[in-house]
């Protein structure tokens, strides 16, 4: 074989070799990827929620216990909320329709961003807003806490204007929790009650 076609030939096992490696390791590092993902799992480690420490709508200091006996759907607006907050408790009660009995065990929880307005007592106003699901529970506290509170949930949220008129920018995910009180799975805002319901009973499922 002539000299030129030996190299080229050579060039070309090459290519082809560093082309099976890049992929090799890709595939490989997706595998760890995946694994450490369900290791994290098996083990119980959620990637959001942690202690916290607020009060209710009545008033009473409440911590990361509550959430413990039963399944909770989580999610963080404030009451000045003109669109996002009352659509998603809309949302939540027709999800829980779905659910029918399976929905025996399950709380939503309502955190406020905005704890200069969201007082106990306005928490307990809005929350009792005919319309709006019964039971539902409000939390609120100081800055600090609020903010401590938002960390451990990776849950953003930020002040937009000043004066009377402000409001609240702040993320839309709905947080479905363990008995144990920890994290599940994360439902869109738009996934709709049925679908959210479809989630919520194969998450269930597996307990």
């Amino acid at each position: 074989m002539p000299r030129r076609s030996i190299l080229l030939f050579a060039g070309a096992c090459i290519a082809i070799a560093a082309a099976l490696a890049t992929v090799t390791v890709i595939v490989t590092t997706s595998r760890d990827r995946a694994n450490a993902v369900a290791e994290g799992t098996a083990t119980g480690q959620p990637s959001v929620g942690g202690p916290f420490q607020m009060v209710n709508q009545q008033g009473q200091p409440v911590d990361q216990t509550l959430l413990e006996g039963k399944w909770s759907l989580v999610f963080f607006g404030f009451t000045y909320c003109p669109d996002y907050c009352p659509t998603t408790l809309t949302a939540l009660e027709a999800t829980r329709q779905q659910l029918g009995s399976d929905a025996d065990d399950l709380q939503i929880v309502f955190v406020s961003v905005d704890p200069e307005r969201d007082t106990p007592q306005a928490l307990n106003d809005y929350l009792s807003s005919e319309g709006f699901p019964p039971g539902v529970i409000g939390l609120t506290g100081t800055p600090e806490q609020v903010a401590e509170t938002a960390r451990v949930y990776r849950a953003y949220y930020q002040k937009v204007g000043e004066g009377e008129g402000y409001t609240m920018n702040h993320s839309l995910t709905v947080y479905l929790m363990g008995p144990d009180g920890r994290f599940r799975s994360a439902l869109a805002h738009d996934l709709g009650p049925e679908r959210s319901a479809q989630l919520i009973r194969r998450v269930m499922a597996r307990g």
